[in-house]
């Protein structure tokens, strides 16, 4: 595990225990586990002897010294719920589940609580705990300028625009209420509301460089699927195959590729499913895959569809492919870029804007419209014309990883945001009481 940089600040933060001599107890709050909060978890139990607690809708047990706490939701939004209103209704029920499981735990006397705002609101631990609050703060929905209008052949109806702004309301509750929050990238801390943006800092997950690196020699055979030799390999990699994350523009700009030379395979991550958006409403019935090998000829034995793979596997696959192809519209940005770049891979990406806060075109990695398909088709060509000549951008790229984004540069990042918490919670504990009397 990383080693505390600020060693004074950590101490500090351990000074605000409820106990005197007891260690420092962090309860963190997420519907999953262990989620964007594992690793920081872990890291406090490890290295520095915290207790802490997660609460989820996992079973209750203990994985890394981290004590997990199990919630049970009892209801949610129905059909006859406002579609406008089903997301807050469904975190109301969440949040209160958490509430309720804590309530039933007196032992658990958190000195700081971390929570991710979006499922579920940590507004009503208020009512259990008088201590700080900090809260990762994932996306804000706009209507223009975003996911929502970036792809104008996937139009979103009235209804969904509409939505989009009730969807907020959970965050908009906990940046109000929590002391301080962060988000992973500042192009997403700079979506929330001007009013609230001095309470987030952009902090990413932090990337474990022990597992995401780049692996020399590597032989490019995966399973059963092996790249014939002389043969370039181009990868793909999203969560689910989808518009948002432009699988379609992928598979047209890989078939062009795939008419104009022999010496080309393409590797596809993912599941056949669709995460986010409306892609439903535009298949026929279809999934989003095969909608889009419906609408044109594919030459399917260059193709190979792997489903997910373990980490350590798809390590192997970043730092073995010719060329790493990552898309995306405006939106959260995938762990599968940052996880390449810290491989090496050699990556050519969609210049939108979170994309453009990690990758610097001809620094550490490419960039191409998303739309001009014939030109991401040459480029792509460029690199497998001579991928030799590019392996410096991938170098580049695993280099900002270790130095700004790995677990080693993140972690004491967060810990330093924990201890500004504790810092303003006391402040305004004091004022608050000053003003009283």
């Amino acid at each position: 595990m990383p080693e505390m940089r600020d060693r004074e600040s950590f101490n500090r933060l351990k000074l605000h225990s409820h106990v005197v001599g007891e260690a420092m107890h962090v309860l963190f709050v997420h519907q999953n586990f262990p989620a964007q909060f594992g690793h920081i978890a872990s890291y406090l139990v490890k290295a520095h002897g915290f207790r802490c607690t997660f609460v989820s809708q996992l079973p209750p047990g203990v994985a890394d010294g981290v004590e997990r706490v199990q919630y049970v939701v009892r209801g949610g939004a129905t059909e006859s719920t406002h579609y406008c209103s089903r997301s807050v209704e469904s975190a109301v029920w969440h949040s209160h589940a958490v509430f309720e499981a804590l309530k039933a735990r007196p032992d658990i006397r958190p000195d700081l609580v971390v929570g991710h705002s979006g499922y579920l609101s940590t507004a009503f631990l208020r009512e259990l705990y008088d201590c700080p609050i900090v809260n990762y703060f994932e996306y804000f929905y706009h209507t223009t300028g975003s996911d929502m209008d970036f792809r104008p052949e996937f139009p979103n109806p009235e209804i969904n625009r509409l939505r989009a702004h009730t969807r907020n309301t959970v965050l908009l509750l906990d940046l109000e209420c929590c002391d301080l929050g962060y988000s992973p990238t500042a192009w997403q801390r700079d979506r929330l509301p001007w009013a609230y943006r001095s309470k987030v800092r952009a902090i990413f997950d932090g990337v474990d460089t022990a597992l995401w690196h780049p692996r020399v020699g590597t032989p490019r055979q995966f399973g059963k699927w092996a790249v014939p030799d002389g043969t370039k390999l181009v990868t793909y990699v999203s969560r689910g195959m989808e518009s948002i994350r432009g699988f379609d523009v992928f598979m047209r700009a890989a078939n062009v590729v795939c008419r104009r030379r022999s010496d080309v395979v393409f590797a596809v991550v993912g599941d056949d499913r669709i995460f986010y958006g409306g892609d439903a409403e535009f298949t026929g019935g279809r999934s989003f895959k095969e909608w889009v090998l419906a609408s044109e000829s594919f030459d399917l034995s260059r193709f190979h569809f792997t489903g997910t793979l373990p980490p350590a596997l798809l390590a192997e696959l970043f730092s073995a492919t010719d060329l790493h192809v990552y898309l995306t519209v405006p939106f959260v940005l995938s762990w599968s870029l940052m996880n390449a770049l810290a491989c090496g891979a050699t990556v050519l990406a969609s210049d939108t804007a979170p994309v453009r806060e990690m990758i610097r075109d001809g620094v550490n990695g490419l960039l191409t419209d998303f739309f001009d398909i014939e030109a991401m088709a040459d480029r792509m060509e460029e690199v497998l014309d001579q991928p030799s000549d590019y392996r410096h951008l991938g170098k580049n790229g695993a280099e900002m990883i270790r130095e700004s984004y790995s677990l080693e540069a993140c972690l004491p990042r967060m810990v330093h945001l924990y201890q500004d918490a504790v810092t303003v919670r006391a402040v305004r504990t004091r004022d608050s009481s000053g003003t009283s009397q």
